[in-house]
């Protein structure tokens, strides 16, 4: 999961790019192969794969390997977990924001 900086900072990298967000884009309708992963993407299969890595070692995706196709799918628990991480800050801020709203109002009721 991602309870530690260096897990977190992983997968938040590997999201960086454009090319693995799209990957995990199409993950999340359900496995693919690599050869599926890159056919809408202009890079050679090499590159793909090396972006697929990047994905596993993040922990948003895991692959299998039966006979000469490899097959990839997204890790929702990872997703969750990273959601939860910025939900956790969403939710801080809508908190501070509220506080912040209901000191202007005060002052302004106070003037």
């Amino acid at each position: 999961m991602l309870h530690d900086a260096a897990q977190l900072d992983l997968m938040f990298q590997a999201l960086a790019d454009p090319a693995r967000r799209q990957m995990v884009d199409r993950l999340s309708r359900g496995p693919a192969s690599v050869s599926q992963l890159a056919e809408p993407l202009a890079m050679s299969l090499s590159a793909v794969v090396q972006h697929l890595n990047v994905l596993e070692a993040s922990g948003l995706v895991r692959s299998e390997k039966m006979g000469r196709v490899r097959t990839c799918q997204i890790e929702p628990t990872v997703l969750r977990a990273a959601e939860h991480w910025i939900n956790e800050r969403r939710l801080a801020w809508e908190r501070r924001l509220d506080r912040l709203g209901d000191f202007l109002a005060e002052s302004k009721d106070e003037n």
